[in-house]
């Protein structure tokens, strides 16, 4: 089967699915351009900016795409065939990922910008807030540590490019760069006063220069230390950017960098595209591999929790309701930027998933992130023929890290706004606490050296990305739990938020549940215990109030 059919018939769904689906949904929300939103309103110059909405939907998107759309649904379509991920991720985007970030994004701005656990508190109880908040805390910890090591991974990989360089230090460099340019359009836009467009044409270009330099300058730390500790130093440097990114004005990094970061997703999006569409490649992987995978795992439902981004997220909620909306300039930009976000994140799912779908069984091998950057160079070789494999692996190397970059920073930023909003703490001393706060607990599970089983050493990453696959999926569910109270108080259509968030409440409290029998790292097992205890608490507080509406309907 031609890899570009599947291709065609995915997209148009998507565009029908954002046309019509989405246009609903704008209905349900009842948005409108005269209201005034609290970027407007408040308008601090620090967090609250109000944003034109194609700089604000590449800030979001880079932020939300990060490694969760390429990893999961790679590792997805590895274990149970490539049919039964697309499959999900298509109808996951569309009825359930996308309801999702819209509503928590609506439902953000109509409350003054705060978390979707402000909206807990109005419409379940005070209680229920408390918990909400720690659970969104704990899920964001959860998502640092997983993408810290998995980055870090990168930067230590032991690949070699054709001129001998190793490609590992090769993309730590390039992202060093790719930082540091972020940073001077900052600046640029702020005080020399540069249009977007113009720093856009200046400083783009900039970060493909980074990828060819970055072979040409190395950053191999591996020769001053041994391999478990260069890792480990990579883990500790990114800990401390996310760190100084957390504490500085939106328009000094978060911004600009989101900005580029979103026009790369653009070109690597369009560079897979281009390479499924007229590359010739065939579908060679197999469609299904049956219902339990080669550990053991059934595919209800940890089919949904390993895609996990590329579905549906609970941390787009996050960023949603901690950056976006107090950027979101006009009600409506809400549909392009949210639902709009989650479509993108889906086609990114599927080129990730498309690197699997490629490829025979017996020839795939490596990481996640490695598998994706052949892939991409693999589709840019074939489209592009002047383009060198060594450059077109780095790009996609670089992209994935990239996507990383901006999810580290982004929930650096919003862990310090839930410590703050749970404490109160709004002082510039409360800003570094919360902020230190935020990732003492990754650094300590970074410090750990994980081992299976057998005693032989393994990446953090994989340790903990099924507990942050199920911890991401099950605040989905709970911000849909939320998002259904809220629209049942308005009287509006609750139902579509209340069929997927039963759904992925279903499947997610299954597979801790099943974590949690079956042992592990005691971490791990331990926060599978307290996950379980928060959410059903939560569901039975918000479950209470939901009668209270239904019973006053009637």
């Amino acid at each position: 089967m031609a890899l570009f059919a599947i291709a065609i018939a995915v997209l148009v769904i998507f565009a029908l699915g954002y046309r019509v689906y989405g246009q609903y949904l704008k209905g349900v929300f009842e948005l409108k351009k005269e209201v005034l939103t609290p970027s407007q309103k408040i308008n601090d110059g620090m967090d609250f900016i109000p944003t034109p909405v194609g700089y604000l939907l590449g800030q979001h998107f880079s932020a939300i795409a990060a490694a969760g759309p390429i990893v999961g649904p790679i590792l997805a379509g590895m274990l149970f065939g490539w049919l039964p991920a697309l499959l999900w991720i298509v109808i996951g985007a569309i009825f359930i990922g996308g309801v999702h970030d819209m509503g928590a994004l609506v439902a953000s701005i109509r409350h003054q910008a705060r978390s979707i656990a402000e909206v807990v508190r109005k419409y379940v109880n005070p209680r229920a807030y408390i918990l909400f908040l720690f659970f969104i805390w704990f899920s964001l910890v959860y998502v640092i540590t997983a993408f810290t090591d998995i980055t870090a991974s990168a930067f230590t990989a032991s690949d070699l490019l054709d001129n001998g360089v190793v490609l590992g230090p090769a993309v730590a460099s390039s992202s060093l760069q790719y930082l540091m340019i972020g940073i001077a359009m900052g600046l640029a836009l702020r005080y020399l006063r540069m249009s977007v467009k113009a720093a856009t044409l200046i400083f783009l270009p900039l970060v493909f220069v980074a990828i060819w330099a970055g072979p040409h300058l190395p950053l191999d730390v591996a020769r001053l230390f041994p391999a478990f500790a260069a890792a480990r130093f990579w883990d500790g440097f990114l800990l401390l950017y996310c760190f100084a990114a957390a504490l500085l004005p939106v328009w000094a990094l978060l911004q600009p960098r989101g900005h580029l970061g979103g026009y790369f997703l653009y070109i690597t999006l369009a560079a897979g595209l281009l390479g499924i569409f007229f590359g010739g490649f065939k579908v060679q992987y197999p469609a299904f591999l049956g219902f339990i995978n080669k550990n053991g795992d059934p595919l209800f439902p940890f089919l949904i929790i390993t895609i996990a981004c590329g579905a549906c997220s609970g941390f787009h909620a996050i960023v949603s309701t901690g950056t976006t909306s107090k950027q979101l300039k006009y009600e409506t930009d809400a549909r392009p930027v949210g639902y709009g976000s989650m479509i993108l994140e889906g086609v990114v799912a599927f080129v990730a998933l498309s690197t699997v779908m490629m490829t025979a069984p017996g020839a795939i091998a490596g990481s996640p992130e490695t598998i994706y950057a052949r892939g991409i160079a693999g589709y840019l070789s074939k489209v592009f023929s002047f383009i060198p494999f060594p450059f077109a692996f780095s790009f996609g190397l670089l992209a994935f890290a990239t996507f990383v970059y901006d999810t580290l920073d982004v929930c650096t930023r919003l862990g310090r706004y839930v410590l703050q909003e749970l404490t109160g703490w709004k002082t510039g001393a409360g800003r570094v606490f919360s902020t230190l706060a935020t990732l003492a607990l990754p650094a300590w599970f970074l410090s750990i050296r994980m081992i299976d089983p057998a005693g032989n050493p393994v990446p953090g990453w994989k340790i903990f990305w099924p507990l942050f696959g199920s911890s991401n999926q099950l605040l989905a569910a709970l911000t849909l739990l939320g998002i259904t109270v809220w629209l049942a108080h308005r009287r509006r259509a609750w139902w579509v938020a209340a069929i997927p968030m039963a759904f992925m409440l279903a499947m997610t409290l299954l597979s801790l549940a099943q974590m949690f029998l079956k042992g592990g790292v005691l971490i791990n097992t331990v926060i599978c215990a307290v996950l379980i205890v928060l959410a059903v608490w939560l569901v039975a507080e918000a479950g209470i109030a939901m009668a209270r509406v239904l019973v006053k309907e009637k």
